[in-house]
C-alpha cells in the first residue's frame, strides 16, 4: 500500500502542473509578431549601413 502512494505522489503532481498550466496559458493575451518583425527591420538596416560604409 505504502508503494501505491508513493507512485500517486508524482501523479498529483503532474495533474496540479497540467492545471497551473493551463489556467497560466488562458491569462495570456494573443500578440502579433509586429513589434518583433519592426525591430527586425531596423537592425537590418543598420547593419546594411554599416557594411556599405566600408
Amino acid at each position: 500500500m505504502g508503494a501505491l502512494v508513493w507512485l500517486l505522489i508524482p501523479l498529483l503532481a503532474a495533474v496540479a502542473a497540467g492545471l497551473w498550466g493551463s489556467w497560466a496559458n488562458r491569462t495570456r493575451k494573443v500578440r502579433s509578431d509586429g513589434p518583433e518583425l519592426d525591430g527586425y527591420a531596423r537592425f537590418r538596416a543598420a547593419m546594411e549601413k554599416s557594411h556599405s560604409g566600408t
